[in-house]
């Protein structure tokens, strides 16, 4: 997957990456959503920049945040608010967490690769596995580019699987 992702053009890396939003901004669940989680995209992502802008305002946009070996959210009220992640250098609100995890109404997910099951692999360090128990509610959504929808993933039993999962311009994957 690696290769792969730096094998992909930065023009095809951003063609996609519109495309994936465009089908996430298409969902009912999004629609409806009121407190969606994002998050802000490395570079060998699908990008999701234009996205948390587009609707700042519009929805209340969270972005995760690392502390130790958890992910905590903090609302995203526009670039001025960001500042380098202390552990990976990963662009972060700097404002109050968050803790109404009932709020939250969507997650958009990155992943390493998906499976057409809904499974999700990470990069390893459960991250997201430990995000996703402390918000089961949550309607979830993994995206990815076209390369990383395979057949299947190897599971663990604290695994969740994405409820709809959203890969280029392949079928969308919907578990719920």
């Amino acid at each position: 997957m690696r290769a792969a992702k730096r094998a992909l053009s930065p023009e095809e890396r951003l063609r996609q990456s519109e495309a994936v939003a465009a089908r996430v901004e298409q969902l009912p669940q999004w629609a409806e959503a009121r407190t969606v989680l994002l998050y802000w995209s490395m570079p060998d992502e699908v990008q999701t920049h234009a996205l948390a802008d587009r609707w700042l305002g519009r929805k209340r946009v969270l972005l995760p945040c690392v502390d130790g070996e958890l992910l905590r959210l903090r609302q995203y009220t526009g670039r001025q608010c960001l500042v380098e992640g202390a552990q990976f250098g990963i662009a972060e609100p700097n404002g109050v967490e968050w803790t109404d995890t009932e709020a939250v109404d969507l997650i958009v997910v990155p992943g390493v690769a998906f499976d057409r099951a809904g499974n999700r692999l990470g990069r390893g360090r459960g991250y997201y596995d430990r995000l996703l128990s402390a918000v089961p509610r949550a309607y979830t959504v993994g995206i990815g580019f076209d390369f990383q929808l395979v057949e299947s993933l190897p599971t663990e039993p604290h695994d969740r699987p994405m409820d709809c999962i959203l890969c280029g311009s392949q079928p969308a994957i919907v578990t719920r």
